[in-house]
């Protein structure tokens, strides 16, 4: 069976240097923080993807077109699979940002770009970081080869 790979989708809602986080309910990460995010349904293009987790994480409505990728991470050891994680950033959105999902989430929070919480997941870490540093690619949790160079976040 070939290798696969699952593409995710984050959104990261900037308002000001501040980013909307959601906290997580439940599963390895309980209590931790994270981006409103999801993976990538079949048929479906990456901006509508990010628009339709935001809307169904936090209930704000963005337009696709209101995207801008910021980052791309190429993860190992984040789940039983390895994934493409594509960041996008939006300062538009309609909505107040809610708890929609609240079997999977317990809150939400504003944190200022330069002083994130400790308890970040760090795979949506490493893109934050990214975008702030304006690193457009990364990889994490893979071993390097011999003679490559490894790019991190």
């Amino acid at each position: 069976m070939p290798d696969r790979h699952l593409i995710d989708v984050h959104v990261l809602l900037a308002h000001g240097t501040e980013l909307l986080l959601t906290t997580r309910r439940g599963g390895a990460f309980d209590g931790m923080w994270h981006l409103p995010s999801g993976k990538l349904d079949g048929g479906e293009d990456v901006l509508t993807a990010a628009a339709r987790e935001a809307e169904e994480e936090i209930g704000v409505m963005i337009d696709p077109g209101n995207l801008t990728h910021v980052h791309t991470i190429h993860v190992n050891g984040s789940g039983p699979e390895p994934r493409v994680g594509l960041f996008f950033v939006t300062t538009r959105w309609i909505g107040e940002p809610s708890n929609r999902e609240p079997e999977k989430c317990s809150g939400l929070g504003w944190f200022d770009l330069h002083r994130l919480p400790t308890n970040l997941i760090e795979y949506p870490a490493a893109g934050i970081r990214a975008y702030r540093d304006g690193v457009p690619f990364s990889v994490m949790g893979w071993a390097p080869q011999p003679g490559q160079a490894t790019i991190s976040a």
